[in-house]
C-alpha cells in the first residue's frame, strides 16, 4: 500500500527512507512548516535581500539564503521588485523596491533587507505591483501602497503607506488572495469571490469594464482559489473546475481563442480535475491537475511555455502538457517558470535574464532544467526577474 498525503503525493523510496531515519514515517513538511529562504536572480532594487543594492551585488545567478527561519512565502509578483514573507513568529517582512509605499513603512524608501510590518499575519499575503494585500490571523485584510482606480479597497484613490483596513472578515488560508498589478481578488470563508480596482478589460467579471474602488462579488459560492496576472484572473471553484476572465491577449485565458477573446465573466476552461493555477503579467498561465500533470499556454516568447521550442511571436491558446505526472507547485515570472516536484525538486525554464534559472549562467532553456541537486525545495515565488523559494529543514 502506496504511503501518500495530500501535500506530497504519493511518497517515493528516498521519502519513506529519510522519514524512517527522522524517527516518524508519519510527520512530514507541509506549508507553513519551518524553512530556510533562498534567492536567485537580479538584485536591481535589492529585492535578493542581502543587505546590498545593486551597486554591491549585481545579481546572483543561483541560491543565496536570507538567514533566519521561515514559514511562507508572497504569491506570484511578476510585475513588481520586491518579495515578502512570514517568520515562523508570524511576523511579516518585506524587502525591494518601495516606490510608492507598498512596504506599509509610512515612506516610499526601497530596502535591501527584510523590513516587519507590524503585527501578527496568516500565510495569506501577496504583493502586486505597487501595492500589497495581507490578511492577519485574524482574519482582517490590511493594503498599503498604490491606490489608482481604487486598487486598495478604500472607495477613494488616495495613496497609502502604512496599512488601511479593508472592511470585513477575510479568508486567511494561502491561495485565497492574488493582488496583481491593477486589482485584487479575494476569496471569503463562505466561498465567495470578491475584486476591486481596474476593469478595463473586463478584469472583475461584472460583464462590464468598470472600475471599483470598493469590493464587488463575482457570481459564484464554491470558489476555493484564486490567481491574477496584470489584466486577468483565473479562479477554481470547488468542484476543481478551472475559469477565466479578463484580457486574452497572447490567448492566455486558455479559450483556444486569439487577442479578440477578452471576456468580462468567468469563462470555463475544459476539465474538472485541476488543482492550482498561476499567471504571470498578462503573457502566460501554468496550472497543475490533481494526476501531478502540469498544464501551459499563452506566450511561448523564449521558451516560457517549456515546449522545447522557442517562438517569440507563437502563441498556445489552450493548455499543452508539460512532461511529467509529479508536479507540485508552480510560480511565474515576465520570461521564465519554476516549478517544484513532488521529490522536492526545484526546476526552471524559459529567459534567464538576471539568472532568474538559477543554474549559475545566463543560458536559456526552453524545457525545465533542474536547479541545483537539492531535493527539500517546499515553494517558490517570483518577481519581475528574481526568485525567492522555501526549502525545507
Amino acid at each position: 500500500m502506496a504511503i501518500t498525503d495530500k501535500e506530497k503525493g504519493v511518497w517515493g523510496v528516498d521519502q519513506v527512507y529519510n522519514k524512517l531515519n527522522q524517527g516518524s514515517i508519519w510527520e512530514y513538511n507541509a506549508p507553513g512548516d519551518p524553512g530556510q529562504l533562498w534567492m536567485f536572480g537580479s538584485n536591481a532594487h535589492g529585492q535578493l535581500g542581502q543587505n546590498q543594492a545593486q551597486s554591491g551585488l549585481s545579481g546572483a545567478s543561483s541560491p543565496i539564503q536570507i538567514p533566519g527561519i521561515w514559514r511562507s512565502l508572497t504569491r506570484d509578483n511578476s510585475t513588481d521588485y520586491g518579495f515578502a514573507a512570514t517568520n515562523t513568529d508570524g511576523e511579516l517582512w518585506m524587502w525591494g523596491r518601495n516606490t510608492n509605499g507598498e512596504f506599509g513603512q509610512n515612506n516610499r524608501i526601497a530596502y535591501s533587507s527584510p523590513v516587519q510590518v507590524p503585527g501578527t499575519w496568516s500565510d495569506n499575503f501577496a504583493l502586486g505591483y505597487n501595492h500589497s494585500a495581507m490578511v492577519n490571523t485574524d482574519g482582517e485584510l490590511w493594503m498599503s501602497g498604490m491606490n489608482n482606480d481604487g486598487t486598495l479597497a478604500q472607495n477613494n484613490r488616495i495613496y497609502y503607506s502604512s496599512p488601511v483596513q479593508v472592511p470585513g472578515t477575510w479568508n486567511t488560508t494561502k491561495g485565497t488572495l492574488t493582488n496583481d498589478a491593477y486589482g485584487t481578488g479575494t476569496i471569503k470563508t463562505d466561498g465567495t469571490l470578491w475584486v476591486w480596482g481596474w476593469g478595463g478589460h473586463g478584469q472583475l467579471a461584472q460583464n462590464n469594464t468598470v472600475h471599483y474602488s470598493s469590493p464587488v462579488q463575482v457570481p459564484g459560492t464554491t470558489w476555493a482559489k484564486i490567481s491574477g496576472s496584470n489584466l486577468a484572473k483565473f479562479g477554481i471553484k470547488t468542484d476543481g473546475t478551472l475559469w477565466s476572465w479578463g484580457s486574452n491577449s497572447n490567448g492566455n485565458l486558455g479559450h483556444n481563442q486569439g487577442p479578440a477573446g477578452n471576456k468580462s465573466s468567468p469563462t470555463q476552461i475544459p476539465g474538472t480535475t485541476w488543482s492550482s493555477v498561476e499567471s504571470g503579467e498578462a503573457k502566460a498561465t501554468a496550472a497543475i491537475k490533481t494526476d501531478g500533470t502540469l498544464w501551459v499556454w499563452g506566450s511561448n516568447f523564449e521558451g516560457l511555455l517549456g515546449q522545447n521550442n522557442k517562438t517569440p511571436v507563437g502563441r498556445v491558446s489552450s493548455p499543452v502538457q508539460i512532461p511529467g505526472t509529479t508536479w507540485s507547485k508552480i510560480s511565474i515570472a515576465q520570461s521564465n517558470m519554476t516549478a517544484i516536484k513532488t521529490d522536492g525538486t526545484m526546476w526552471a525554464w524559459g529567459n534567464a535574464v538576471g539568472g532568474g534559472l538559477g543554474q549559475n549562467s545566463m543560458t536559456q532553456y526552453s524545457s525545465p532544467i533542474q536547479v541545483g541537486t537539492d531535493t527539500n525545495w517546499d515553494y517558490v515565488a517570483s518577481s519581475y526577474s528574481a526568485k525567492a523559494a522555501l526549502k525545507e529543514v
